[in-house]
């Protein structure tokens, strides 16, 4: 609901009592703080405001008897290196050490407080844990923000580690707890809230006219400014004569404009001023924020009922989002989706970035048009899929082409991909779907034989290349090539869909021609440096471009962070569209080479077999890969184990451990020794092992076994061995690591992927059945000897083994077999494998019904694979001529 004009705050003839929680980053939350407990204030209430910030911050504004003050910071906001750099890691660790360690303590002391002061309601910007401290004591509660840290701490999480997940968990989960959110413009996606009311800007009273202001600093009316603030920190940064434009002395004119981080750090700055300098105020709403929200408050605290009261607590979150990530779902699957959270995403245009959650009109799918594009290159194949993908392409053409949109509030990356593509021109469409680990999973980087299976969600990539005068720029970028003043250069521009619910930015844009040097690329360290200038990008390597201008539309159905590859099918799709497209090539990745392989390589219902050191590839059995299902769980990540990386470490570490001990038995070992020659030989090659997976088993247990460390802290092995000789990941001395199950996962790994693989040659029966399960079972609990895992994929796990092991299973007709982790084991999807009967997908089901049971949350059910990105191939594709 809005609410925009207000008659003031009248006296309430009951005199009120607020708690109002003011969150510790900066003193911008503060000062808006201060306006609506004015007016509350003068409505004749006490207001107790809880704060880190200075008392002048309240009391410069507010002299008033009913104003108290109480100097408690209950949560830390970003921690900065400067006014422009968020330490993102730094930044979950101190919230956790500031309100997740003393928890428990806070909740205690807050409601206790709340309960002595009778407060009537608490008012929070955006402190967390006070939603859940006036849920237990029994009183409401209400946000007034235009962000929420959940939102922003996602964000640090995809950074800084997943092992932090919980944090933004518990924060979503605190704000759950309010009745509903007072929502300041300028907002970000807040789906933790049910029920939103938005109202005018809040700012504070002007106490000096602009005139003035100019007259007491000395600067004559035609003098242009640019005014910088960090917050009260310093910028870390000297600003450049050169910067500004000339007659400019330093930004105010009624307007601002947003500029791109990375033009501002490099002092690109005179195409922006020259723009803002050019706007007249836009923003028509009104100013009395502080007055309407105060009025809402109090009308709340007498008694009034603005929620609808669908849903109650933390319930609301049940199935609502994780990580900042949308929902993943399908049409159809939507089940125990809370109306609240659907209200969320009708604030956001419905944006599902998700070709699979195709349009529902009237319960059932909208027809599929095909006359939206002619197909000059290139089969559909049936995908369903990429029907809807081509739709939601067709459509931009109608958004760009309509400047009066019914659809006012069109989500940035829709408007921004509405003018991304010239119509007249072809567009190169690829798909590549994630990947299903069955076996092999971490033991890839190790050498190891895997099995893997392509999903049937998918990414779908769409590129255009375009001649200069047709190219259709984005603002800022065309304001770069206007001040360069050299005529059109090239420009790589990308949308992705889903950012607003993913917390990225939706569009990226790049001049190509900043990575030439003459007529060749700039070097790798070039390109490093040059995104060193903004520490939240990363380096990209390019090489043997063909430059020219591009254009990129990115759209995946492929759940992220769930260990099902999102990652290597947006790679791999972007790739096969470049490369039909334009031909040339981005390298690197972290990992091991399983999961793009199989998105690229991988066929429907087929098991990918590949060994991950000579690039093997091969199908296995299609009828057992229809015996496999996914299950995806939606539960609350936990803090703690290990993470990919570090378990990654290990191994490398272990390698190089039983490397050295190999070389120092030798140099031991005499000629009048009892080591026979294979003994030798077989030293030697362990002395110089590529791979971790071709030391067999045996060898691994009878020499090695024993003398690997459980853990070894990153300095100790560092200043013994040097180097652990892994080119994608770095010791942090003074983290310990775990060494001997690491290094034991993928020997074994590997001898259980070639027993599995050897399995499905034989004739199906009750015994296989069983063997492959064991196999699976043995690989999950590997996992958790790493340290990988979690609650919610042992949960699913153990109820599998409850289900395959009660008498009434014991059938010839089939039941479940085994399952496992999958992925870099992080959580999120566990491998079933069973018969291939409609007995298996109805224990599937009740597996599903009875982990909510347990936990509140519903998990999802993948059906179905697909091809990878090689059988698709590529379409090439152009609207057709309009008719006569």
């Amino acid at each position: 609901m809005r609410i925009e004009e207000s008659e003031g705050v009248s006296a309430s003839r009951k005199h009120l009592v607020f708690a109002y929680y003011v969150t510790g980053h900066g003193f911008g939350h503060a000062t808006r703080v201060v306006e609506v407990v004015r007016n509350l204030i003068l409505a004749g209430h006490d207001v107790h405001v809880v704060t880190g910030a200075p008392d002048f911050v309240f009391t410069s504004e507010i002299q008033s008897p009913r104003l108290f003050i109480r100097k408690v910071l209950l949560d830390c906001g970003a921690v900065q290196a400067d006014a422009l750099t968020v330490d993102r890691l730094a930044s979950l660790e101190k919230y956790s050490e500031t309100a997740v360690k003393p928890r428990e303590s806070i909740l205690a002391t807050e409601i206790e407080w709340l309960n002595s002061i009778k407060a009537d309601l608490v008012v929070s910007d955006v402190v967390p844990v006070a939603c859940r401290a006036a849920a237990d004591a029994g009183i409401r509660s209400v946000c007034v923000t235009n962000f929420s840290w959940d939102f922003i701490y996602a964000e640090y999480v995809m950074a800084a580690g997943n092992h932090h997940r919980s944090i933004v968990w518990q924060i979503a989960e605190d704000y759950s707890h309010c009745e509903f959110l007072i929502r300041l413009p300028g907002y970000c996606p807040m789906p933790a809230f049910r029920d939103v009311i938005d109202v005018p800007l809040v700012v504070r009273r002007l106490h000096k006219t602009r005139k003035e202001v100019r007259k007491e600093l000395g600067i004559s009316d035609d003098v242009k400014l640019v005014i910088l603030n960090f917050g009260g920190q310093p910028a870390g940064w000297k600003l450049k004569e050169e910067y500004l434009p000339s007659g400019w002395l330093g930004l105010y004119y009624q307007c601002g404009v947003e500029m791109i981080r990375r033009d501002l750090l490099i002092g690109h700055w005179k195409p922006y001023l020259e723009r803002a300098i050019s706007l007249k105020p836009c923003y028509e709403g009104g100013i009395n924020g502080g007055e309407v929200a105060a009025h809402i408050l109090q009308e709340t605290a007498i008694g009034k009922n603005y929620a609808s009261d669908k849903f109650s607590g933390a319930r609301r979150l049940r199935d609502a989002i994780v990580l900042g990530y949308q929902l993943q779902r399908v049409p159809g699957r939507d089940i125990s989706i809370p109306e609240w959270y659907a209200s969320a995403e009708d604030e956001l245009n419905k944006s599902t970035g998700s070709p699979t959650a195709q349009i529902i009109e009237n319960g059932s799918l909208t027809s599929i048009c095909t006359d939206d594009f002619e197909i000059l290159h290139g089969d559909l194949q049936g995908l369903q899929d990429t029907k809807s993908f081509l739709k939601s392409l067709a459509e931009l053409d109608i958004i760009y082409d309509s400047e009066k949109n019914t659809e006012k509030r069109q989500i940035r990356e829709r408007k921004a991909a509405a003018g991304l593509f010239n119509w007249e021109e072809d567009i190169y469409v690829a798909r590549a779907p994630g990947r299903l680990d069955v076996m092999g999973g971490i033991a890839d980087y190790s050498g190891s034989l895997v099995l893997q299976m392509p999903t049937r969600e998918a990414c779908h990539v769409a590129v255009q290349k375009n001649h200069p005068s047709k190219h259709r720029l984005w603002k800022h970028a065309q304001a770069r090539q206007n001040v360069r003043g050299q005529g059109p250069t090239p420009v790589l521009q990308i949308v992705s869909y889903g950012s607003e619910l993913s917390n990225r930015s939706p569009t990226f844009d790049m001049d190509l021609s900043d990575f030439m040097d003459g007529e060749m690329p700039i070097s790798y360290d070039k390109a490093k440096k040059y995104f060193a200038q903004d520490p939240s990008q990363k380096a990209l390597l390019i090489s043997d471009l063909n430059y020219s201008y591009m254009e990129i539309q990115v759209s995946s159905a492929v759940p992220e962070g769930k260990g099902v590859s999102s990652s290597a099918s947006v790679e791999v799709a972007s790739m096969s569209a470049i490369a039909a497209a334009h031909e040339n090539h981005i390298v690197g990745a972290p990992c091991g080479v399983m999961d793009q392989m199989t998105s690229a390589c991988g066929e429907a219902n087929k098991l990918l077999a590949m060994v991950c050191q000579v690039k093997i590839i091969h199908a296995a059995d299609k009828n057992f890969a229809k015996g496999v299902h996914m299950i995806r769980n939606n539960a609350k990540p936990v803090v703690g184990g290990a993470d990919y990386g570090s378990v990654r470490i290990g191994a490398f570490m272990g390698r190089k451990m039983i490397k050295s001990r190999a070389s120092s038995t030798l140099s031991r070992s005499q000629p009048s020794d009892e080591l026979e020659d294979n003994s030798v030989d077989l030293l030697n090659a362990e002395a110089s092992l590529d791979y971790l997976c071709n030391l067999p088993p045996h060898r691994f247990e009878a020499l090695y076994a024993k003398v690997l460390p459980e853990s070894i802290l990153g300095e100790t092995f560092l200043e013994k061995y040097a180097d652990h000789n892994d080119a994608v990941t770095v010791i942090d001395e003074k983290r310990t690591y775990v060494v001997r199950a690491p290094a034991k996962h993928p020997i074994y790994e590997n001898f259980r992927v070639k027993a599995f693989k050897a399995l499905l040659t034989s004739a199906s029966s009750e015994e296989q059945f069983t063997a492959l399960g064991e196999l699976l079972y043995q690989c999950h609990y590997s996992y958790s000897a790493c340290g990988l895992g979690s609650d919610g994929t042992d949960r699913l796990v153990r109820l599998v083994q409850e289900m395959q092991h009660r008498k009434s299973s014991n059938s010839v007709d089939g039941t479940l077999y085994g399952a496992k982790i999958t992925g870099g084991g992080s959580g999120g999807t566990v491998c079933v494998i069973g018969r291939n009967c409609l007995v298996s997908s109805q224990q599937i089901l009740e597996i599903q019904h009875r982990y909510k049971a347990g936990t509140g949350y519903l998990p999802f059910i993948f059906e179905g694979s697909s091809p990878g990105s090689g059988k698709f191939g590529y379409l090439r594709i152009r609207r057709p001529l309009p008719r006569s």
